[in-house]
């Protein structure tokens, strides 16, 4: 077992340490490629924002505002544990083994695979997901038939958008398994592409003139009715829930800059600047991009499709605040989105390999997972997030892809955030280079009981109103996996060959770290 040097508290004994497995992978990036990576989650506002508002008009400002402001708080938090534990890869779920095992060493296994499996199953239909929605851009700007298609499951999704997705996921398989150097590379031209004009559109609105920010005030929804109004025979508890749920898949996506940052070049450093840059541009993003639609387009075109198609919107907006452009326009404005989704596939990709890859060499998962190629990149895991990307594009459909998805994902930062409280209960003195006030354990059980709430009832409301329960209860399915995966590692793998020493990537690792 690998204990980082510089994790134990100054003077305070061996009893304040903590104790974890390094990752094993090459450090060959810094802050900005972890936060430039991570954006993958910030772009996801190009999904939740043109929803949220065509559904619940002004009254999903303050729903958004709220869960966002978790998904902040959450981005600091893993900045803390991320500098206390600079040699872990994978992001949020690899922080729950080192927090639980002192005090509860065989549940702590398997909170840790099941942490990692849920947040696999939470961000690698990113990938298939945003390739549907991309094809959607490309076949609009390039005039092609998505009509004649067929229906895999339930869904109907045309040829041109099958063909497409699987394209462009194999495409971006490529960087992927190429280093950290070449990923942060191709994501930096990405981000900058997408969130140049993104970040543009935000603020443009506000001084655009035609904006009228009493649409927003009131907080009701496109009916006129009030924020606590029902809907579609719905109380408004239950429909803040059940769209918190959708919510909570997009807005606390922020956090996957921290699967980076074991491979940044100073971690405990490099750990405060990303999460802190992260959570803060996604809290602005998330705010201001729905806050604008609502206010430059109002509830009347929201609530008519003829006026306003979600898939169009930001084309819509575009257009009142810098009047009619045509074709040019519509052009810009396919492309900056076509970018900013190809960024959070390949994150997809990327990010949750990390997690997987954590999992093995703490050994809790197949030996395949934890093996690394010659640049360093748990290839085998991004492979895997490939495969199960193209089975998932099957799906076809965003709602159904969001519904079985966050089943994982919204659980394994639950757990996280119970990770961050047990760090704080009872390694109160051990080293953090960024340690926020005491009184953040207790605000990481509140925001973990807040989740949970949306997480179980939200969720189940959530598949019922939309129609989904089969996909609910497929991502319950999809978790339970987990359980044949571990037996076969402990039982099977295990019992043959002995769980393995230090990777060559690790072992280089502690002698970087002994030199310095």
């Amino acid at each position: 077992m690998s204990t980082v040097e510089g994790s134990n508290a100054p003077d305070t004994g061996s009893g304040h340490e903590v104790d974890y497995d390094h990752g094993g992978l090459k450090k060959e990036t810094n802050w900005w490629g972890a936060f430039v990576i991570g954006l993958a989650g910030v772009i996801l506002v190009t999904g939740i924002a043109p929803v949220m508002v065509t559904t619940l008009g002004a009254a999903s400002i303050p729903l958004i505002i709220v869960i966002t402001f978790m998904g902040f708080l959450l981005c600091l938090m893993l900045a803390e544990m991320a500098a206390m534990m600079p040699e872990r890869t994978g992001g949020l779920p690899s922080f729950v083994y080192p927090a639980f095992r002192e005090k509860t060493p065989r549940l702590s296994k398997h909170l840790n695979g099941g942490t990692a499996w849920a947040y696999w199953l939470g961000w690698f239909p990113v990938a298939p997901l945003n390739m549907i929605l991309a094809s959607f851009y490309i076949a609009d700007r390039l005039n092609l038939n998505t009509e004649a298609g067929f229906t895999p499951i339930n869904t109907f999704i045309s040829w041109w958008t099958l063909g497409i997705a699987i394209v462009g996921i194999l495409l971006f398989a490529i960087p992927a398994v190429l280093g950290i150097r070449i990923g942060a590379a191709f994501a930096t031209v990405l981000g900058l592409l997408s969130m140049i004009p993104l970040t543009f559109l935000a603020v443009a609105w506000i001084f655009g003139g035609n904006a009228d920010i009493g649409n927003v005030t009131g907080f009701t929804h496109l009916d006129g009715s009030s924020f606590f109004s029902p809907l579609d025979g719905e109380g408004w508890l239950t429909i803040c829930l059940a769209y918190g749920f959708l919510l909570t898949w997009n807005v606390l996506a922020m956090e996957a800059a921290a699967c980076y940052i074991g491979e940044c070049h100073d971690p405990e450093r490099d750990a405060k600047i990303a999460m802190n840059l992260e959570g803060g541009y996604g809290l602005f993003i998330y705010t201001l991009i729905p806050v604008g639609f609502i206010a430059v387009l109002g509830a009347e075109a929201l609530s008519n499709p003829d006026l306003v198609d979600p898939n169009t919107i930001f084309v819509n907006f575009a257009g009142e605040i810098f009047g009619t452009g045509g074709e040019l326009l519509n052009w810009i404005i396919a492309v900056m989105l076509i970018v900013a989704l190809a960024l959070s596939a390949l994150n997809a990709i990327l990010g949750c390999a990390r997690s997987l890859h954590q999992m093995s060499v703490d050994g809790h998962f197949p030996r395949f997972f934890s093996r690394v190629n010659k640049h360093g990149v748990p290839s085998r895991a991004a492979l895997f997030n490939v495969a199960a990307s193209l089975i998932v594009v099957l799906a076809g459909g965003a709602v159904e892809i969001y519904t079985f998805s966050n089943v994982g994902y919204t659980s394994a930062i639950i757990v996280s955030l119970v990770a961050y409280f047990m760090l704080r209960q009872f390694k109160p003195n051990a080293k953090r280079p960024f340690r926020l006030p005491g009184f953040f354990k207790w605000v990481a059980l509140i925001v973990a009981a807040c989740l949970f709430v949306m997480w179980s009832y939200g969720g189940y409301q959530y598949s019922r109103i939309g129609d989904t329960r089969i996909y609910f209860f497929l991502g319950f399915l999809v978790l339970l996996a987990y359980i044949p995966l571990h037996y076969y590692r402990t039982h099977v793998e295990d019992r043959r060959e002995p769980p393995p020493g230090p990777t060559e990537q690790t072992a280089g690792m502690e002698e970087r770290i002994h030199e310095k």
